[in-house]
């Protein structure tokens, strides 16, 4: 397919982007211990440059850090002696002809006393944000203009250490956004009140760096069109800010939306649907002569095309999507979509509180670390037992190295425990998943063994170099009184449809994405079901709001949902659920029971692999059971590092042998 609007040049103000692709600003926690620029940092912004994006926009840069931090880390604009790093990034990034802004920041009431010190934290006004639950002190009137100038020469820094432009953080509940939104700027001075002087700080920083940088540089704002927050920023508003900014000179807009009290509108998890944020683009694009940039869960290059084609927006924003694959561009525009590793909205990148790091992309924030894959020069062959996501990616390494690969796979599909997903909208993501190593087995010349269960003899015909061992999870079986009747039965057996389930009375007992999926799933089929949602470790991975969400729908559904409680015992035709409070116990008549528990290990191989063979490597589910992260994880780290530890363990044995 021809991408005609997507690598067709850009403008934003007087500046010419070689494409229609931006790399939003996204926190990274690499800056250094005193927000400095780091050398990882650089060579994770170089990586995406590298990979064809337009424009960059580097995450949010602290113009006060010692009020206005969003992170322990964060970067800094603050003072002059951070120009040299900044300017060092410019340069990296401008070697690939793309272009490269620094976003603006300061988090106001979405600070916290952690952060500074124990100092409260500021804010327009002192109306308190649920999520941090710190009351603010309110701004002084000098406080404001203040921060204006700091925010001006933040600008001015930026310029200087040859930085293409500034975005000013105005959207997702930060300081900006507090001036804007009637429900967090309730100020009786200049700069609160009317539209007018809730405009008035924003407005003030553009016409200052304007004044201090040119009328040229360019600036550019990021909103937050709907907080979905109770009396915040609407689209009604929004577009009446966007009409105003447009009038004093910006240079451009991007459309986000939500705050800390709505934060998985920032931060979307695999429940939302590929574009959703995008009509909040097309209603600023509505009102304004300047470029809008859209973002949201964009993924697929056609996707994106068709969003510029009926012109949706100006210009297409891949956060997370860039973390996943840092080549999106480079590869659209070489006709190789089968081989972008799309993001699957797992939000593993929101938990780390390290640095960024990516499920299915292992080098996201390690890129100096993983630099480069060395190919070994001679042919050894490889076994890789299981086609789940971790036995895929290490045999994708290994190829990449120059080894010969062999899978095998009892199933008659790739994926493992990712088939399992059956809710449509996370189901396209985990197919996203599986489609990408596919191909990737294909283009790499894995030889895949379907509907093969490896035995020894197989592998030996191989004369492996190592073998990998990727065999999976099983479901986990609580210790509970009645796991072994006759209606008890696990998940997979509901997934796999290895049962028929029609109206019947079915107890569900577990928690987590596949819990909550085959519950609905249940439901759906038009039984009465009841979810007992006690906690497990694959539950405590999804993100409180995405819990919250899961639990409403399945309320919707007519699922009965159970919270608090433990199953003391299952009988022939109910449940003992008992209030881990009161000890009170209640029984609920069902004719079914499912357990999803979660997984444990399934390595039923590696005791009698190991006589056989010198290397054996167990990786994924089988060596850490629970998440695509450590499945894939698992994968690249051993395929990547096989010949160390090889040497490793001969260096070993040799010295057993001489002592």
């Amino acid at each position: 397919m021809k991408y005609n609007h997507l690598f067709e040049n850009g403008r934003i103000g007087n500046l010419v982007l070689k494409n229609r692709i931006v790399m939003p600003a996204m926190g990274t926690n690499l800056a250094g211990p005193n927000g400095e620029i780091t050398d990882h940092q650089i060579a994770y912004y170089e990586e995406r440059a590298r990979g064809g994006t337009g424009l960059i926009i580097v995450e949010f840069t602290s113009i006060e850090y010692e009020l206005g931090k969003g992170t322990m880390n964060q970067l800094r604009i603050d003072e002059g002696r951070f120009i040299p790093g900044i300017h060092r990034l410019a340069n990296a990034v401008h070697k690939y002809d793309a272009k490269i802004f620094v976003q603006l920041h300061h988090a106001g009431r979405e600070s916290n006393s952690q952060l500074t010190g124990g100092k409260q934290i500021v804010a327009p006004s002192p109306v308190t944000c649920a999520a941090v639950g710190e009351e603010p002190r309110e701004l002084t009137t000098a406080e404001v203009k203040d921060l204006v100038n700091k925010f001006v020469m933040g600008a001015f820094r930026c310029k200087i250490s040859g930085i293409d432009g500034v975005e000013l953080h105005g959207a997702h509940g930060y300081l900006i956004n507090q001036f804007l939104s009637p429900n967090t700027n309730v100020r009786t001075d200049e700069y609160g009140g009317s539209f007018e002087n809730r405009m008035r700080f924003l407005e003030e920083i553009v016409v200052g760096i304007k004044e201090k940088c040119g009328e040229d540089y360019p600036v550019t704002v990021r909103l937050s069109v709907d907080e979905f927050d109770e009396g915040g920023q609407d689209v009604k508003l929004s577009k009446e800010i966007s009409r105003y900014l447009e009038k004093i000179g910006v240079d451009g807009l991007h459309a986000s939306a939500g705050n800390y009290n709505s934060m998985d509108k920032i931060i979307e998890s695999m429940l939302f649907e590929q574009g959703w944020r995008v009509y909040l683009a097309e209603e600023i694009k509505k009102e304004v002569n300047i470029p809008v940039i859209t973002v949201g869960v964009i993924r697929e290059p056609e996707f994106a095309e068709n969003i510029l084609s009926k012109g949706r927006a100006d210009f297409i924003a891949l956060g997370r999507g860039h973390i996943a694959d840092p080549e999106w561009a480079k590869k659209t525009l070489e006709g190789r979509e089968k081989e972008i590793r799309k993001c699957i909205c797992c939000l593993h990148c929101t938990r780390s509180l390290a640095h960024v790091q990516c499920s299915v992309n292992v080098r996201a924030g390690r890129e100096l670390e993983f630099n480069e894959i060395k190919p070994i020069g001679e042919k050894r062959n490889v076994a890789v037992v299981g086609g789940g996501p971790g036995g895929m990616e290490a045999a994708r390494v290994l190829s990449l190295k120059g080894y010969d690969v062999t899978i095998f796979e009892k199933d008659n599909k790739l994926g493992g425990q990712l088939n399992l997903v059956t809710s449509p909208i996370p189901k396209e993501k985990m197919n996203w998943m599986i489609d990408y190593h596919r191909n990737e087995m294909e283009r790499l010349h894995v030889d895949v063994r379907l509907n093969t269960e490896a035995s020894v003899e197989m592998i030996k015909s191989l004369e492996p170099y190592a073998v990998f061992l990727a065999t999976g999870a099983k479901p986990i079986i609580p210790d509970i009184e009645g796991n072994d009747l006759t209606n008890v039965c696990d998940y997979e057996d509901v997934l796999l449809e290895r049962k028929a389930f029609r109206n019947k009375r079915i107890a569900v007992i577990g928690s987590g994405m596949v819990c909550y999926s085959v519950t609905r799933q249940l439901a759906a089929m038009g039984n009465n079901v009841t979810l007992v949602d006690i906690p497990t470790t694959t539950g405590e991975k999804v993100s409180a709001p995405t819990r919250l969400m899961l639990l409403n729908r399945l309320k919707k559904a007519n699922v009965e949902i159970f919270e608090g409680q433990k199953v003391a015992k299952i009988l022939a035709n109910s449940i003992i659920v008992e209030d881990e409070l009161s000890a009170l116990q209640l029984e609920l008549e069902v004719d079914h029971v499912v357990l999803s528990m979660g997984t444990e290990a399934y390595n039923p191989l590696e005791e009698s692999y190991r006589k056989h063979f010198h290397n054996v490597y167990v990786i994924g589910d089988a060596n850490n059971p629970g998440s695509i992260t450590n499945a894939i994880k698992d994968g690249f780290e051993k395929a990547f590092v096989i010949e160390s530890l090889v040497l490793k363990k001969d260096a070993v044995e040799e010295l057993v042998e001489t002592i």
